[in-house]
């Protein structure tokens, strides 16, 4: 892959209709909801559904006009008050940083601070001067402080979804149109063989135009052969790992996963909804007795739909069969990697991020079922690595050689280096095209269970340290 030259970088009209498409796409989303529900928690470790509205604005001026630009704010009372707020431990630390309580301002006054700050971004996209090499201000070299907001907002907007999720669909407002892809049976269960190889993780700088701190810098690491489910683990497989007591063994479960499972009371998936609390026994169940947790309404068990869990139920199920998950370095590999010895930028090849590919960039509200787009099979013949579900692996969050906290917003990946989350990778239903790149990564504790998270399986053996 050839450098990436920073004049092409910056075409300032592409990044003012990337940042418009942003916040069109926000308003959009907070407007599903009631007015009643605007200051509370869908998800008691995450902030109130208020804070996140003035925090997209917020970041903007914080990482673009004042880190990158050295401008001054919009309204520094709610740069404060906004600032940020992510994964707290308890319940009692999700609340702002600037320690302002429940102490909220209106809707209208955020949206009229939302009005101000979009005025301010734009304005600075077409006519401020950039400091691309940084010299003035690193935050702005290769500028990096335009492409930190615009993608943070798109990456929150899958938050907000998933936020929603949780909420009464009383309090939600369906849109016209929607639809599920129900009709289709769940794919046989075949394993692909993938042979020894390399796999790229992370990225140089200067090949992409951009990424996050912990994206850098490259590493080439072997990967030893392996199996791995051609397809990622559906509703109708996991259904049989619960009518086998799999919540109930505690041979699967390592003791921080059983611990939360005991002390949560977990029984089946976050995205299930049982019929009637009689069926939580674990035994036997059908699949007419279950239903999946829809954005807008519950929906009849789809068995073909992968499973939604934690990394922690993933695991379990796992070693249920006695396998276990992919390290980052196997998804790599199965995902871009070609029997020809190259490396692809997507599991399809090199064309950009298409519908046809996967089911992502908000496309649909819901999963699709286990390969239903074929089209984004990778070389190897592994559906949906990236679509349709972030996928789970076993390596823990960390540094790659070379990491240094980006000026932009340094605070990004280095408190999250502590050995308590685990790498995603691929993309979800909610996950914007900008982001799909083979160097992205995601992660999440590992009994977090509200992500759009799927996952598939890997021969046992073989696993190499570091990988």
């Amino acid at each position: 892959m050839m450098p990436v030259s920073i004049a092409t970088l910056i075409a300032r009209p592409t990044l003012a209709e990337w940042y418009r498409r942003n916040r069109e796409r926000s308003r959009t989303l907070f407007d599903l909801i009631d007015p009643d529900v605007y200051y509370t928690r869908p998800i008691a470790l995450r902030n109130p559904i208020v804070f996140y509205e003035g925090h997209l604005p917020a970041f903007s001026v914080i990482s673009f006009l004042k880190r990158g630009l050295g401008h001054a704010g919009v309204e520094p009372r709610y740069e404060t008050l906004f600032a940020r707020g992510i994964d707290p431990d308890s319940e009692q630390e999700a609340v702002p940083r600037s320690g302002a309580g429940t102490i909220w301002p209106t809707r209208q006054e955020i949206l009229d601070y939302g009005v101000r700050v979009d005025a301010a971004i734009l304005q600075a996209l077409e006519q401020a001067s950039f400091d691309l090499a940084g010299t003035t201000h690193p935050a702005m070299s290769r500028g990096e402080a335009i492409f930190t907001a615009l993608e943070h907002e798109a990456m929150h907007q899958e938050t907000l979804l998933y936020m929603w999720r949780r909420l009464p669909y009383a309090h939600k407002r369906k849109p016209q149109g929607v639809h599920y892809e129900l009709d289709a049976a769940p794919p046989p269960n075949r394993r692909v063989e993938v042979p020894a190889g390399h796999a790229t993780l992370g990225a140089r700088r200067d090949r992409i135009p951009f990424g996050w701190d912990n994206e850098f810098g490259e590493l080439i690491v072997p990967v030893r052969a392996f199996d791995i489910d051609a397809h990622s683990v559906t509703n109708a497989e996991y259904l049989q790992f619960i009518g086998d007591g799999g919540y109930e063994r505690r041979e699967l479960w390592d003791d921080a996963s059983w611990e939360w499972r005991e002390g949560e009371k977990v029984s089946y998936p976050a995205f299930w909804v049982p019929e009637s609390d009689g069926l939580r026994s674990g035994s036997a169940l059908a699949q007419e007795t279950w239903g999946w947790r829809g954005m807008f309404e519950d929906i009849p068990l789809p068995p073909a739909w992968p499973v939604y869990v934690s990394q922690a139920e993933a695991s379990a199920y796992a070693r249920w069969l006695g396998r276990r998950l992919p390290t980052e370095a196997e998804f790599h590999r199965a995902a871009y990697g070609t029997p020809a010895g190259s490396e692809s930028p997507h599991p399809w090849g090199s064309a950009d991020p298409a519908p046809h590919d996967g089911n992502f960039d908000f496309t649909s509200w819901e999963p699709v079922p286990a390969g239903a787009r074929p089209q984004g099979v990778s070389a190897w013949g592994v559906h949906d690595l990236v679509g349709n579900g972030w996928e789970w692996t076993d390596t823990e969050f960390g540094p790659f050689p070379g990491f240094e906290p980006m000026p932009s917003y340094p605070e990004y990946s280095a408190e999250f280096f502590d050995g308590r989350h685990v790498v995603l990778k691929g993309a979800s239903p909610a996950t914007a095209r900008e982001l799909i790149r083979p160097s992205f990564r995601n992660w999440f504790r590992t009994n977090y269970p509200y992500v759009y998270a799927k996952f598939r399986t890997v021969s046992g053996a073989n696993r190499q340290a570091g990988q």
